[in-house]
C-alpha cells in the first residue's frame, strides 16, 4: 500500500529517503551517486509510479468551503467578499485561490519522502517574466507565498492539474488536454534526469532566458502566435516603477501622492484620516523600515539610502492573496524625480504547514524570502522581509518586500490554444524541475521518474481527476454564494 504524507511526516525517517517530515536533507554530500540512485530506485517498491494516477476526496473530510473559511478569518473581513468574486470568474481562477483544500487533498496522497524546498503553489500563472539584477529577462516561479520543504510530487501535481483546468476553460478538448498534460510531466521529468548529470554549480546556475522561452514557442507556434511572444517579452520591459508611476500617482494639493481607487488601492489618508494623522504615522515609520534594510546586503542598503517615502496605499492583489495586508510604498530621490514601488505583502503560515510541519522560520516573511532566494533563477535586489504592529491594528504580522514592478509580466493563460498552451506547460515543468534541483536529490528523483512514460500517464489521469473535482468544488462555492452563505463582490 503506498504511503501518504499524512502518515509520514512525523517520522524520523520516510521510507525509503532520509528526509524527516518536511526538512530538507543536508547531508546529501555524504552520499555517493550510486547511493542515491538506488534510493530513488527503491522508492518505486514503497510508491509505485503508477499510484500518482488516482484521486478521490475520502468521506468525511473537511469541505473546501470550510477551509477557504478558516483561511479568511486570518484576512481582512471587508476585501474577502472580493477574493469570492475572483474566485467565482471560473473554474481556473477558482483554482488559483485553493491553494488550501488542494493541499490538504494532496496531504493523502502517495508521496515517495524525497524533500524539495516547494512552491506550494505552482499553478500556471504563478511563473512568469521579471528582470534579472543584470537586467536581463529571465522566466521563472514568481509566487512563494506558500513554500516550505515538502514533497516534489505536490508541486507537479499542482502545476499539472492547473493545466488541465486551464485547458478545459480554454475549449480544448479532451485529447488536446490529454496532450498538454502529459507533455509537462514529460518535460519535468526529463529536465530532472538532465540535471541529475548535472555539477552542483551548473544546476545552480541553470536559468530560462528570454532567448530560451524565445526559441521554445517560435520553434512550436504559428508566425502569429511567435510574434505575440516577442510583443509580451518587450511589454515586461516597461513594466517597472515608472509605469507604475504613471499608473497609480499623481499631485494632489501641491503633493506627490498614490491615487485611490477603492476599495482597490486605499491610500494611508483614505484609511486613517487627514494629514496630520497621516503625518504622525509617517513619523512612527523610520524605525519599521530599517528592520526592513536591515535585512538587504550593504550595497543595497546604500542604494535604498537615496531614496525618502513619500506615500504608501493598501493595495489588493491576485486572487489567492485578497484579503491579506499588502501595500505599496512610494518612495522618491531627493529631487522627487526618480520613484520606486515597493510591495508590502503579508506572510501568513503556508498552507503546506498543517501537514508538512512549520519548518525552522518563527517570521513568515523570512520563510517566503529565502524559498524564493532558493528556488528562484534570480531574485530583486530589494527583496527582504521585516515584522512590524504599524499596519492599523496593533498586532505583528509578518511581510515581505520586493519591487512592485520589475519587468514583472505574465503571459496570458486564458487566452492560450493547444500549442501555446503545451509550449507554456513544457516551459513551466522545466522550470520547476531546476527550482527543485537546487535544493533536492535530483539523482534520487530522476531515478524514481525513470525513462518510461509511466509516471506522466499517471499524472494525466490525476490532473483529470482533480480538475472534476475542482469543478465540483467551484459549483459549490457558487453555490454558497447564491445562498447567501459567503458575499462575492463580482467585477472588483
Amino acid at each position: 500500500m503506498a504511503v501518504t504524507y499524512s502518515e509520514v511526516r512525523d517520522e524520523e525517517v520516510v521510507a525509503p529517503g532520509r528526509v524527516r517530515g518536511g526538512r530538507l536533507d543536508r547531508h546529501l554530500g555524504s552520499l555517493s551517486a550510486k547511493e542515491r540512485v538506488a534510493m530513488g530506485k527503491a522508492a518505486r517498491k514503497v510508491v509505485p509510479r503508477e499510484a500518482h494516477a488516482s484521486f478521490e476526496r475520502q468521506a468525511g473530510r473537511t469541505e473546501p468551503l470550510e477551509l477557504l473559511e478558516r483561511q479568511a478569518l486570518t484576512r481582512l473581513s471587508e476585501l474577502v467578499p472580493i477574493r469570492y468574486g475572483r474566485m467565482l470568474v471560473s473554474p481556473f481562477a477558482y483554482f488559483r485561490g485553493a491553494a488550501l483544500p488542494m493541499a490538504d487533498d494532496l496531504s493523502l496522497t502517495p508521496t515517495t519522502g524525497l524533500v524539495v524546498q516547494a512552491c506550494g503553489d505552482a499553478h500556471l500563472s504563478n511563473f512568469g517574466i521579471f528582470a534579472s539584477p543584470e537586467r536581463k529577462l529571465l522566466f521563472s516561479l514568481n509566487d512563494f507565498d506558500e513554500t516550505l520543504p515538502g514533497p516534489w510530487e505536490w508541486d507537479v501535481k499542482r502545476l499539472t492539474a492547473s493545466l488541465e483546468v486551464a485547458a478545459r476553460d480554454n475549449g480544448l478538448s479532451k485529447k488536446q488536454r490529454r496532450r498538454v498534460v502529459i507533455s509537462a510531466a514529460r518535460v519535468y521529468r526529463e529536465a530532472m534526469a538532465d540535471f541529475a548529470t548535472m555539477t552542483n554549480l551548473e544546476v545552480w546556475y541553470a536559468r530560462a532566458d528570454d532567448a530560451m522561452v524565445r526559441s521554445m514557442f517560435k520553434s512550436r507556434l504559428d508566425a502569429e502566435g511567435a510574434k505575440a511572444i516577442d510583443k509580451g517579452l518587450a511589454k515586461a520591459q516597461t513594466r517597472d516603477s515608472m509605469q507604475a508611476f504613471s499608473k497609480l500617482c499623481g499631485i494632489i494639493d501641491g503633493k506627490l501622492r498614490i491615487i485611490a481607487d477603492p476599495p482597490l488601492v486605499m491610500p494611508l489618508s483614505h484609511l486613517i484620516g487627514e494629514e496630520p494623522v497621516v503625518a504622525t504615522y509617517f513619523d512612527r515609520l523610520p524605525p519599521e523600515i530599517d528592520k526592513y534594510v536591515a535585512t538587504l546586503t550593504p550595497e543595497r542598503r546604500v542604494l535604498f539610502s537615496r531614496y525618502s517615502l513619500a506615500d504608501m496605499a493598501r493595495k489588493v492583489v491576485g486572487v489567492g492573496s485578497v484579503g491579506t495586508r499588502c501595500w505599496i510604498l512610494l518612495f522618491t530621490d531627493h529631487d522627487g524625480d526618480e520613484p520606486l514601488f515597493l510591495q508590502l505583502k503579508e506572510a501568513l503560515p503556508s498552507v503546506l504547514e498543517s501537514y508538512t510541519g512549520r519548518g525552522d522560520y518563527t517570521n513568515e516573511g523570512h520563510r517566503v524570502v529565502d524559498g524564493q532566494r532558493m528556488m528562484q533563477s534570480a531574485s530583486d535586489i530589494f527583496l527582504g522581509h521585516l515584522r512590524t504592529d504599524q499596519v492599523g491594528d496593533n498586532q505583528n504580522h509578518d511581510f515581505y518586500v520586493r519591487q512592485l514592478r520589475d519587468w514583472k509580466y505574465s503571459l496570458d493563460v486564458e487566452q492560450m490554444g493547444t500549442d501555446a498552451l503545451e509550449v507554456y506547460g513544457e516551459l513551466c515543468a522545466w522550470t520547476l524541475a531546476r527550482a527543485h534541483a537546487r535544493s533536492g536529490d535530483s539523482l534520487a528523483i530522476a531515478a524514481y521518474l525513470g525513462k518510461s512514460a509511466v509516471f506522466d500517464e499517471a499524472i494525466g489521469e490525476f490532473a483529470s481527476a482533480y480538475a472534476d473535482q475542482n469543478e465540483r468544488d467551484y459549483d459549490a462555492l457558487a453555490l454558497a454564494a447564491a445562498k447567501g452563505r459567503v458575499v462575492a463582490f463580482s467585477n472588483l
